[in-house]
C-alpha cells in the first residue's frame, strides 16, 4: 500500500523520479516522486553555441534542420523523443577538403563503432605536437649514456692529464659534467687540471659549481676547494671549506688532515692536535695522521713518542713510503745511521719507483762519504723517473763537488729542460756559476729563478744567496735590498738575519748589527707545545696504555729513554728488529735492482757519461731506462 499515490504518467507530463526511504517504523515504507523536466534539443549548428575560435572548430560538424538528414530512433515512438543525426561535412573545395574527407571516412564506417567529431579533432591536433612524434622527440633530446662510460671517461682524462694534454682532458671532463652533473669526481679532476695550469679562478668556479650540483653533500669537492684557498693564502675561507667538508662527511680523513696542516702552518699546535685526534676518532687509524703526529713529537724533541707513532703509521700501511722516509730522517738527525739505512731499505722495498726514497737515500750515503753508492742511488732514481728534475739537480751538485763543472753544468741544463718551472734547479745552477766566478751568469740564473716564484721559501733562500753574491762583489746597497726582500718573504730565516748583521758589522756599523740581531729575536715565533697532551692522546689511540707507559717509561720529568726501547717498538710491530749495531745489512741492493726493477747497472752510465745533451743523444738514451712488465717509460 502506497502512502503517497501518484497519478498515472502521461505523454504530456514530465517523467517522475521515484525515491524510496525507510521510516523509524519498520512497517512503513515511504515513496517520494520528483518531477524532472526534459529540455528539448535545439536543432541548431554547434558553431552557434560559442563565439570563441578553437583548433577543433574547423572540424565541428554542422547539423541542419532537414527532414532528409534526420533519422528517428527505432525504439522511440513518441513525438518528443531524442533525434540522432548523421554528421554532414562542409562543402568540399577549401584547403581542408582532403582532411575533411579523411575525417568523414574515419567517422562513418560500416561494421565499426562511430568515433565522435571531438576525438577526431583531437587526433588531428595531436599530430601537430612534437611530443606525439617519436622521430622528432629523438632528434631533439639527448640520450644519457650508460654509467660505465663515466668511469672510462674519467680514466681517459686521468691518462691525458699525466701526459700534460690538458685541453683534451678538459673537454672529456666537461662532457662528464654535462651528462652526470651529480657525480663529483669530474669536478674534482677538472679543478685539479685548472690548478696545475695556475687557472685558480676557473678552478674556484668549477668547485663552486660542483658543490651546488651535489647539493653540498660531496666532501671531496669541499676539501679540494679548501686546499686551493689555502694555497692562495685565504686562511679564513679555507677553514670554512674544511669545516664544510667534515660536515658533509665526518669520515673524510683528508679534510681533517688538511685542516690540521693548515693550523700547523698558522702555529696553532693545540688546534692541529685536536683536529688530528678527531680524524682518528671518526676515520680510524690512518698513516698520514700518525705521520703528522709523529713529526709534531719530533718537533717537540719527544723522539720515543715519535717512534711509536711512526711505527703505527707503517703498521696502518706498510707500503707508505712517506712514513718510512720520515722515520729514517728522524734517525739521521739522531745520528742513528744504521737504523736510518734499514729504514731507507724498507722505503725502497715498499715503493720501488718512488723518487723521494732513492733521492733521500742517495744524499744520505753521499753525506756519509759513500760517494759511489750515493751516485748509483741517484742514477737508479732517475732511470725510474726520467722526467724528474730534482734527481738530476742533486746529481749535478754531487758531480760538481766530486768531478767537473762541465758535467754538472750539462746536468743542470738537462734538469731545466725537463722542468723549467722548478725554482731550485735555477737556484743551484746559479750558485755553481757563482762559485766558478761567472757572476753575470749567476745573476741571470737567479733572476730566472725568481721569475718562476718570488713568494716561496726557496725564493727567500735565492734572494739571500744573491745578496751574498753582491756583498762579495762590493755592491753593499744591492746586498742590503736583497736581504730585506728575503726577510719580507720569510722573516724566520736565522741565516738571513745573521748574514745581514755580519755585513753591517764588517762595515763598522756595530750598533746597526746589534739592532738587526735584536729584531730577529723580537719577531721570532716560538712554538709552545703542551707535553701533557701526549698522555691523553695515547689513551685515545691505544687502550693498552699501561703497557705503553712501561714501554715508554713516561713520567712528567723525563722524555728521554734508552736506545733499546726503539728495538722493542720495532719487534712489537712486525718482528723485524731494527737496531743501531754495526754490521752489514741483509738487504742485497744489486739483486733487488736486477730482479725487482730489471735494471742493468752497467748501462746507467749512458745517460750521464757525456756532457753533450743533444736531442739525438737523448733519443738514444731514452730506451735505456726502467723496463717493467714490458713497459718502456720514455723521457
Amino acid at each position: 500500500m502506497n502512502a503517497f499515490p501518484s497519478p498515472p504518467p502521461s505523454s504530456s507530463s514530465p517523467p517522475n523520479l521515484t525515491l524510496f526511504t525507510h521510516s523509524k517504523n519498520p512497517n512503513y515504507l515511504f515513496k517520494f516522486s520528483l518531477k524532472v523536466p526534459i529540455l528539448p534539443l535545439p536543432c541548431c549548428s554547434l558553431r552557434d553555441l560559442s563565439s570563441s575560435t578553437s583548433v577543433l572548430e574547423k572540424n565541428v560538424i554542422s547539423i541542419e534542420d532537414s527532414s532528409s538528414n534526420a533519422v528517428l530512433d527505432k525504439k522511440s515512438n513518441f513525438e518528443g523523443g531524442l533525434v540522432v543525426r548523421r554528421p554532414v561535412m562542409e562543402s568540399p573545395g577549401g584547403e581542408d577538403s582532403g582532411e575533411e574527407e579523411e575525417l568523414k571516412e574515419e567517422v562513418v564506417e560500416d561494421d565499426k563503432p562511430k568515433a565522435s567529431a571531438i576525438d577526431a579533432g583531437l587526433k588531428k591536433f595531436a599530430k601537430k605536437m612534437p611530443i606525439f612524434e617519436p622521430a622528432r622527440v629523438e632528434s631533439d633530446s639527448k640520450e644519457r649514456p650508460l654509467t660505465v662510460n663515466l668511469d672510462l671517461a674519467l680514466y681517459r682524462a686521468k691518462i691525458l692529464t699525466r701526459k700534460f694534454q690538458y685541453e683534451e682532458a678538459e673537454s672529456i671532463l666537461q662532457k662528464c659534467i654535462l651528462y652526470w652533473p651529480e657525480d663529483g669526481r669530474a669536478y674534482v679532476a677538472l679543478g685539479k687540471i685548472f690548478c696545475k695550469q695556475s687557472k685558480t679562478g676557473k678552478a674556484r668556479e668549477i668547485y663552486e659549481k660542483g658543490c651546488q650540483a651535489t647539493q653540498g653533500e660531496n666532501s671531496f669537492i669541499w676539501q679540494c676547494w679548501a686546499v686551493l684557498e689555502k694555497n692562495m693564502g685565504n686562511v679564513r675561507k679555507a677553514r670554512e671549506l674544511f669545516d664544510a667538508s667534515t660536515v658533509a662527511d665526518k669520515r673524510h680523513v683528508a679534510a681533517w688532515h688538511g685542516w690540521a696542516v693548515l693550523e700547523l702552518q698558522q702555529g696553532n699546535i693545540k688546534k692541529a692536535r685536536n683536529l688530528l685526534a678527531k680524524g682518528l676518532k671518526y676515520c680510524g687509524q690512518n698513516e698520514y695522521i700518525y705521520q703528522t703526529l709523529a713529526l709534531l713529537e719530533v718537533r717537540a724533541n719527544r723522539y720515543q713518542q715519535a717512534r711509536y707513532l711512526f711505527n703505527q703509521a707503517t703498521q696502518c700501511n706498510p707500503k707508505s713510503c712517506a712514513s718510512w722516509l720520515a722515520w729514517a730522517q728522524m734517525e739521521v738527525e739522531q745520528e742513528n745511521y744504521r737504523a736510518a739505512r734499514q729504514l731507507f731499505e724498507k722505503a725502497v722495498q715498499a715503493s720501488p719507483k718512488n723518487r723521494f726514497s732513492w733521492h733521500v737515500w742517495g744524499l744520505f750515503e753521499a753525506k756519509l762519504g759513500n760517494i759511489d753508492k750515493g751516485r748509483m742511488l741517484l742514477k737508479i732514481g732517475h732511470a725510474l723517473n726520467p722526467r724528474d728534475a730534482v734527481l738530476l739537480q742533486s746529481l749535478a751538485l754531487l758531480e760538481y763537488r766530486q768531478s767537473t763543472a762541465n758535467l754538472a753544468r750539462a746536468l743542470f741544463r738537462r734538469a731545466s729542460e725537463l722542468d723549467p718551472r722548478h725554482l731550485p734547479v735555477w737556484f743551484a745552477w746559479g750558485w755553481m756559476e757563482w762559485k766558478e766566478g761567472n757572476l753575470n751568469t749567476a745573476r741571470e740564473l737567479y733572476q730566472k729563478a725568481l721569475s718562476v716564484d718570488s713568494t716561496s721559501e726557496s725564493a727567500a733562500r735565492c734572494l739571500q744567496a744573491w745578496g751574498v753574491l753582491e756583498q762579495r762583489a762590493g755592491n753593499l746597497s744591492a746586498a742590503r735590498r736583497l736581504f730585506r726582500s728575503s726577510l719580507n718573504v720569510n722573516s724566520q730565516s736565522y741565516v738571513t738575519w745573521m748574514t745581514w748583521a755580519s755585513l753591517e758589522e764588517d762595515q763598522g756599523n756595530s750598533v746597526r748589527a746589534e739592532e738587526i740581531r735584536d729584531l730577529y729575536f723580537q719577531q721570532r715565533t716560538e712554538v709552545v707545545d703542551d707535553a701533557s697532551w701526549v698522555m691523553g692522546f695515547l689513551d685515545i689511540i691505544d687502550p693498552a696504555i699501561d703497557r705503553l707507559k712501561r714501554l715508554f717509561k713516561l713520567d712528567p720529568n723525563s722524555y728521554n729513554m734508552p736506545l733499546d726501547t726503539f728495538r722493542n717498538i720495532s719487534s712489537i710491530s712486525n718482528g723485524d728488529e731494527i737496531d743501531d749495531a754495526d754490521g752489514e745489512s741483509n738487504f742485497d741492493l744489486d739483486a733487488f735492482i736486477k730482479e725487482r726493477l730489471s735494471l742493468d747497472l752497467s748501462k746507467l752510465e749512458v745517460q750521464f757519461g757525456t756532457p753533450k745533451l743533444s736531442s739525438e743523444k737523448r733519443s738514444q738514451s731514452s730506451g735505456r731506462i726502467w723496463r717493467s712488465n714490458n713497459r718502456i717509460a720514455k723521457v
